[in-house]
């Protein structure tokens, strides 16, 4: 299904059934604040959001720990220097099981979170894995190519990805590190092209070996992938940095050249394949466009021979699927081709459909069940992912999901052919800089956070920095003193304090006048009124992932309702005006049912325990009854769960508590 651009008078349309997922964290390391704030977080909240909307049968979230790669070797290797005695298995299973107990403590909700090279999901992972090779190889977008690659002449072994560090030859990249053949931003490139390569085994200037690896065919994807743009920018929600981003790379290859660097221009362009010249006075270097890689690459050995250095632009390359790397999912022997294993970002694609089959399969299911979810018109999948990684899910996995269902020159209407839908989140910073595990500036881990804040505060609080629109700090003030109020505390306020102190109100006044039994009449048309715009701005919000949006939402919403309680209440206690009484409370019980719904997949565990103290069931959640009275999910003379004096629904941590006492 397509998520379609909608007006702000429009209810937007889900889809029958959904497949979230979350990017997978490398099996290296555990969860830092980035990896849960910047994106599970928002991926956890639109799987709730869909559950309470379409049904949850009709929802599978999955995700899994990225278990195989030369990070993750190369971190083992790191280890072990420093005295680790345990398997290379042993260390990534760890990482695995702490990933997983993380993602519970922020109450994650996966439905799978698996394992890309262990127990069920390591097997179907296997499988898929063949799967993709054998037919994107008999849809001819497979090509067996001799490349260079990094050889350690003191280790004597072929190096590749971590093993190798060096700066990025793409034009204007920022990157602290470029490696085998990307850069920490995620440009790729020719290993042949990276500057000034070091080997971390050795520290020494590794050599370039002709190596054969199998490479999809994702150059020749241009004219489709443009297609797919243009239909996305016209028809779509699709955010406008991704389609910005993929476009950068839909280019015709092309070299950078200072003019500094060139004593005679033209007699070295007469060296050059069949190319164009941009040569702007007021810029000092000079571009050259070529019309395919060869022409490129015929140029770039020109440029080696005069000396000259250059800086390549971006645009789409072979695709490398394989490596020699030993830990890794086997590659199927084919031709003369034997013993290689996938590299992991391509097989990093399709493991969601791996932990899709895996948890379909425990159910009971056919084999085939998972396409219903995949490849069905009336099905999404919404890939949550940080924008590193956006041309990796939004290039390569389109391109390659496209090859698995059509052959090679055949054409294809990009308007009719399903693919997943791409959530990409800008940075979440720490204070004003980009952090990273592998990086100058070290994270806090997110277990850590946990020391300090409660989960439904953090979550309230990643979501609403706007991460869809541009990189925003995360602040907290354990970590950055500042005067004031802490900014992570803002939003959780508004739970710990406003609706807390809203809920149990009308929880005290009903067992105090009403011996526990919730008062029925008419809602008054005002707060009617004010829920239903609510619910609706809600839903746009939540259809275009636009999650900051949300928690405004429901502050403006929250804070109404406090307010016609608390503005109203003062008069009827003053005037011992039983009507006003039970009018409020008939008014802020349906603003709490209202808000209990839409705040239920930012808060979870707070929302479960006021339906429990409703005495109500699980059709609070459920979409089908929003803008019901709450009398549908109750019978006569509905008793409350008695609330004992200062009980919370959405509590502090005690740390908290003592630092105010402090």
């Amino acid at each position: 299904m397509i998520n379609k651009r909608i007006r702000n008078d429009q209810r937007p349309e889900f889809p029958k059934r959904a497949v979230i997922t979350g990017g997978m964290p490398y099996g290296n390391k555990t969860l830092h604040f980035g990896h849960v704030g910047g994106m599970f977080v928002h991926a956890d909240t639109f799987a709730r959001f869909l559950r309470d909307r379409i049904g949850k049968e009709n929802v599978i979230f999955v995700s899994g720990t990225d278990c195989y790669g030369s990070p993750i070797v190369e971190a083992y290797r790191k280890l072990c220097d420093e005295g680790y005695k345990g398997s290379l298995e042993e260390y990534v299973m760890g990482n695995h099981e702490k990933q997983k107990q993380t993602l519970k403590d922020y109450e994650i909700s996966l439905d799978l979170f698996g394992a890309s090279a262990f127990g069920e999901t390591g097997k179907m992972h296997q499988k898929v894995s063949d799967e993709v090779f054998h037919n994107l190889y008999k849809n001819g977008h497979l090509t067996k190519m001799s490349t260079p690659q990094f050889f350690d002449p003191v280790k004597k072994v072929f190096i590749n990805g971590r093993q190798v560090v060096g700066k990025c030859p793409i034009e204007g990249c920022c990157s602290e590190k470029g490696y085998a053949d990307e850069c920490d931003l995620g440009h790729q490139y020719s290993p042949s092209e990276l500057i000034d390569p070091i080997s971390t085994l050795s520290g020494e200037k590794p050599e370039l070996r002709e190596v054969t690896n199998w490479y999809f065919d994702l150059d020749e994807c241009m004219d489709m992938l443009s297609e797919r743009m243009q239909f996305l920018q016209r028809n779509t929600n699709t955010r406008k940095f991704e389609i910005k981003a993929m476009e950068e790379f839909l280019k015709d290859p092309c070299i950078y050249v200072q003019k500094k660097q060139m004593e005679d221009m033209e007699d070295l362009e007469a060296k050059f394949p069949e190319h164009e010249t941009i040569n702007e006075e007021k810029k000092p270097s000079v571009t050259f466009i070529f019309k395919n890689l060869d022409g490129r690459d015929k140029a770039r050995e020109v440029l080696d021979e005069e000396g000259i250095h250059y800086r390549t632009g971006k645009t789409l390359v072979p695709f490398r699927l394989s490596g020699n790397i030993d830990w890794g999912v086997k590659v199927p022997d084919q031709d003369d081709v034997k013993g290689l294993t996938f590299w992991v970002w391509p097989e990093s694609l399709w493991a969601p459909i791996s932990f899709t089959r895996t948890y379909l399969k425990e159910k009971g299911l056919p084999d085939d069940e998972w396409k219903k979810w995949w490849e069905d018109e009336d099905a999404c999948v919404y890939q949550f992912i940080g924008q590193d990684n956006i041309y990796f899910y939004g290039l390569a996995e389109m391109g390659m999901f496209v090859g698995l269902n059509h052959e090679k020159g055949e054409k294809v209407d990009m308007e009719k052919v399903v693919l997943p839908h791409i959530v990409a989140n800008n940075h979440i910073l720490f204070g004003d800089k980009k952090a990273s595990s592998s990086g100058s500036i070290k994270p806090p881990m997110a277990d850590e956070l946990l020391e300090h804040y409660s989960a439904e505060q953090l979550r309230m609080h990643f979501l609403s920095l706007g991460l869809h629109s541009k990189s925003v700090g995360f602040k907290p003030q354990v970590y950055i003193p500042t005067e004031g109020v802490d900014p992570v505390l803002k939003e959780g306020n508004l739970l710990t304090n406003v609706f807390n102190r809203l809920i149990r109100s009308c929880f005290y006044s009903t067992q105090q006048y009403y011996d526990g039994i919730m008062p029925v009449g008419e809602v008054d048309e005002k707060i009617q009124t004010i829920c239903r715009d609510s619910i609706l701005e809600y839903e746009r919000y939540m259809y275009n992932h636009e999650f900051h949006r949300v928690t405004y939402v429901l502050d403006s919403l929250i804070r109404d309702i406090n307010k016609h309680w608390v503005n109203n209440i003062k008069v009827a206690e003053k005037n011992q005006d039983e009507e006003l009484r039970k009018q409020i409370l008939v008014d802020c019980f349906y603003g709490v049912k209202v808000i209990t719904t839409l705040l239920h997949p930012i808060a979870p565990s707070g929302c479960e325990m006021v339906k429990d103290y409703l005495m109500v069931d699980d059709r609070i959640f459920d979409w089908n009854y929003i803008f019901e009275p709450i009398t549908v999910l109750t019978q006569p003379q509905h008793k409350l769960k008695f609330l004992e004096p200062r009980v919370d629904f959405f509590e502090k941590p005690a740390c908290q508590f003592e630092q105010n006492d402090k």
